[in-house]
């Protein structure tokens, strides 16, 4: 189907990217200049910030409570922004409508952006706030069933990542990855996949885009090679947990999600792979209002689920 009309309507008003090199001060201003106010946003029984002591540092995190209740399944969020952007403002309304939609706590986590960080820090920070998690002191009445990693574009390969690292240290509590529209190879050779050409022009993120995007974080020490980097290249994908991928049909990244959930399912992992049809990047952050895309949320929550 072609591009979602509204998803249409919405590009063509955009203004073209001022020239020169990318500011990520001012592309964060941007975003955050576009946050609703606080009495606009979906409610819940409680969102409460605070911070995560962890063995990477004193990470902020939002914690958002669906209902009351006297313990609860879990659900860690990164939030996506080519590793440079997004904050736990920018994606608040994604994290309340996954709790409100799952009944899962939900504990979006504030990792450390580069360029000021340098890799691996975001990824330690989501990979603490994890273990911390589920740990006793972090009061967050976990009742020992549900443990999710859950995230979107580079947040996406943040959650990918970490359930990869977690499985290699022995910590065995993740349940579930959910990744939508998941930056998982950041070699950004335009052959390497399919949707990479078909998808470069036209569609909100663009193929020439994603390299001076990811330059922050790759100019920092992450190297695309690295399969904490570019998870796809993981080369055993056996033990890893049950995976929602989901991608969009018009996204230059589609691809090598659809790849990632073939290869699970190759190395013996329960992956189920949805595209989202008429949809680009960036759907869940930017058009999850518009029915068709809102659905993700029910699919999340019927994903967690099934297990």
């Amino acid at each position: 189907m072609p591009l979602h009309p509204e998803i249409a309507r919405i590009l063509a008003a955009m203004p073209a990217p001022p020239p020169g090199p990318l500011d990520p001060v001012a592309l964060r201003a941007a975003e955050e200049a576009q946050v609703a106010p606080p009495e606009e946003r979906l409610p819940l029984h409680a969102v409460e910030d605070t911070t995560a002591r962890t063995a990477s540092g004193e990470v902020p995190v939002r914690i958002y409570t669906p209902a009351e209740a006297d313990a609860y399944g879990l659900l860690v969020y990164f939030h996506g922004g080519a590793f440079f952007l997004g904050s736990l403002e920018t994606h608040d309304h994604v994290a309340r409508s996954l709790a409100k939609e799952t009944g899962l706590k939900v504990v979006s986590v504030g990792y450390r952006l580069a360029p000021e960080a340098a890799f691996p820090a975001g990824l330690d920070d989501c990979h603490a706030v994890v273990r911390w998690a589920a740990g006793e002191n972090a009061n967050l009445a976990w009742d020992g069933t549900t443990l999710a990693v859950a995230g979107d574009s580079s947040g996406g390969n943040f959650a990918a990542a970490v359930a990869a690292k977690a499985h290699d240290d022995g910590f065995d509590r993740i349940t579930h990855q959910i990744l939508y529209y998941p930056s998982l190879d950041l070699d950004f050779d335009v052959d390497r996949h399919a949707s990479l050409r078909e998808n470069a022009v036209g569609y909100g993120l663009e193929t020439a885009g994603l390299k001076p995007f990811n330059a922050f974080y790759l100019d920092s020490g992450a190297d695309p090679a690295d399969p904490l980097v570019s998870p796809v290249k993981r080369a055993d994908l056996t033990g890893l947990p049950p995976a929602l991928v989901v991608t969009g049909q018009y996204d230059p990244m589609r691809d090598e999600g659809e790849l990632y959930g073939e290869r699970l399912r190759a190395a013996g992992v329960e992956a189920t792979v949805s595209r989202y049809e008429g949809a680009g990047h960036g759907f869940v952050q930017h058009f999850s209002w518009i029915p068709e895309y809102h659905k993700v949320f029910e699919e999340t929550r019927d994903f967690l689920g099934r297990r």
